[in-house]
């Protein structure tokens, strides 16, 4: 992927950078792996808001991702690279012997053309999919399961990668996460070989505020501008500093926004954790 800016005749022109869409192949989505996509605009069933700045924005369809590679040892062509307007990544049309088709996550270097396969003894090339026991050590991976079959859960947003660090006793794999935190993982668990294509995706600007109302966004409003009925940090003359007697960012709630830790204590998957992101050891 690569960017493309703009010169600067207008004020939305000036700071945009947009993705050219180079890579992409097909426009049009394949019908048959798509289905309807219901906007929630950030309420519950209640019709409570209970995601703020959320409404609007374009129709979308939801693709139809294969995260579980259940197709075994057949090999598949990539048919097109097409854009994803519900994430990051872009996605490959894959075609089987039988016509059958799927959509998985193109990774970086998957080409029109390629040939890809998901199996228990397959090649660890990028695109093929193998259990976590079957990929060499230091090899780039994506697409991770948590639990063998459930599908894909980890690694999946565009420019993410982890790495296979080694192999323990037992049944379990340790797996760096790019965060720099070490995992336990079943070895039966299936991962994707390679990165998560659309590597510029994070140097994307939208350059104005109407494009990312087109994505569903509505504008965020500090709590420091509001009254203090509407945010704890509101009110005060002028831009006073935390009006109504508080000095330190908080949430609508009143939950202390910055340094604050959130984690859950002894979660049952803390026992899978070798070394947090923190970069402190386990005790």
């Amino acid at each position: 992927m690569s960017l493309k800016t703009f010169r600067p005749l207008t004020p939305t022109s000036r700071f945009k950078v947009l993705p050219d869409f180079k890579e992409i192949t097909k426009d049009k989505p394949e019908k048959s792996l798509t289905t309807h996509l219901k906007k929630s605009g950030g309420r519950n069933n209640n019709g409570r808001i209970t995601m703020r700045h959320r409404g609007g924005g374009h129709k979308r369809q939801y693709r139809i991702i294969d995260f579980k590679r259940y197709l075994r040892d057949v090999e598949a062509e990539v048919l097109a690279i097409e854009y994803d307007p519900n994430r990051t990544a872009r996605i490959a049309l894959l075609q089987y012997p039988d016509g059958k088709k799927t959509y998985i996550l193109a990774p970086t270097g998957l080409e029109v053309g390629a040939k890809v396969i998901a199996g228990a003894k397959v090649d660890p090339k990028v695109g093929n999919a193998l259990p976590l026991k079957a990929i060499p050590i230091g090899s780039a991976i994506h697409n991770i399961e948590i639990i063998p079959g459930r599908g894909a859960q980890m690694i999946r947003s565009a420019g993410s990668q982890a790495t296979l660090a080694s192999r323990e006793a037992g049944g379990y794999v340790i797996v760096k996460l790019a965060s720099g935190e070490t995992r336990r993982i079943n070895e039966e668990s299936y991962a994707t070989v390679g990165q998560v294509g659309n590597n510029d995706h994070m140097k994307v600007s939208s350059g104005k505020a109407g494009r990312t109302r087109w994505m569903g966004r509505r504008p965020h409003v500090r709590g420091m501008v509001m009254n203090p009925v509407d945010h704890p940090m509101g009110g005060g003359q002028g831009k006073s500093k935390g009006g109504g007697g508080r000095h330190h960012p908080v949430s609508p709630w009143g939950q202390l926004a910055k340094g604050f830790k959130t984690r859950r204590k002894h979660k049952p998957s803390d026992r899978f954790i070798v070394q947090r992101c923190n970069a402190k050891s386990k005790k």
